[in-house]
């Protein structure tokens, strides 16, 4: 049940009979973060005002969150069901605030498998007047060390980026910073920014998988053209290039985490 309505974003009335009180769960989400539920427990089935007004209290709870979870560990304790590595409690700090996003022109989301052990890789997204800008990138090695060069390389694309530099230049000093402070390491990554008033996109390959695109129903690979990844000796320059993105498509980019998976062989029943 708890499933269902964090899914399907709509709320769920169980009436267990007489002489027992009515479940109510209603989705706790702002702009499409999914941050939990509120659960009631009412003496009668709700009529549509009540249903109403446990949507707008679920909505103001979900402010109420946003604006306190940066204060308090306490959030952090409801949502975790295991201890994380350290390299794991670094990468969720380079997340950012909310994990995914709906507007009007766009939808975007993210997640971390196995959230608990995660060591370099890692994705952040920003909203601006006019575009919106992603960046996925993944640290050489699985461990502390891998969490610090993606510390590195996020700093130095945010830095860039909070500054108003294009997409050219965010790349630029990301590699800069590799080559000064990453000891021989290096990430991979890929930036992609997409104007909100025509659609057009800008896209950097450093080293990293291929996105997928999903449209009318059909996966496809898209190659773009591949440059080194950030840190890499000798100095060297990135290709900025566009994305053939339209209205109604799905852009998958991940890392190659997702490539190397090799899951348990399953055994079938006789």
């Amino acid at each position: 049940m708890y499933d269902d309505v964090i899914r399907s974003q709509q709320p769920s009335v169980q009436d267990l009979g007489p002489g027992e009180l009515v479940q109510v769960i209603a989705p706790v989400t702002n702009r499409g973060d999914a941050i939990g539920l509120l659960e009631l427990f009412l003496p009668a089935v709700p009529d549509g005002e009540v249903m109403r007004e446990i949507g707008e209290t679920a909505h103001a709870l979900a402010y109420i969150v946003i604006a306190n979870r940066s204060f308090t560990d306490v959030y952090q304790w409801g949502r975790r069901t295991t201890p994380l590595s350290l390299a794991a409690e670094i990468q969720h700090r380079l997340l950012p605030a909310s994990l995914a996003c709906e507007a009007a022109q766009f939808a975007v989301a993210g997640a971390l498998e196995p959230a608990d052990h995660v060591g370099g890789d890692t994705f952040d997204y920003l909203i601006d007047r006019d575009t919106v800008q992603m960046s996925v990138t993944d640290a050489m090695g699985h461990d502390v060390h891998a969490a610090l060069l993606a510390t590195l390389v996020v700093g130095a694309l945010r830095r860039a980026r909070r500054a108003g530099a294009d997409l050219l230049e965010q790349a630029r000093q990301a590699d800069l910073a590799m080559r000064e402070h990453g000891r021989s390491g290096y990430v991979t990554g890929q930036l992609l920014r997409i104007s909100l008033l025509d659609g057009s996109s800008e896209f950097i390959n450093a080293g990293h998988p291929w996105p997928l695109r999903i449209r009318d129903g059909q996966v496809t690979q898209i190659a773009p053209k591949v440059d080194l990844p950030f840190g890499v000796l000798p100095a060297h320059t990135y290709r900025v290039q566009s994305l053939d993105l339209r209205p109604g498509d799905r852009l998958v980019m991940l890392t190659d985490g997702m490539l190397e998976r090799k899951p348990p062989p399953r055994t079938c029943p006789t």
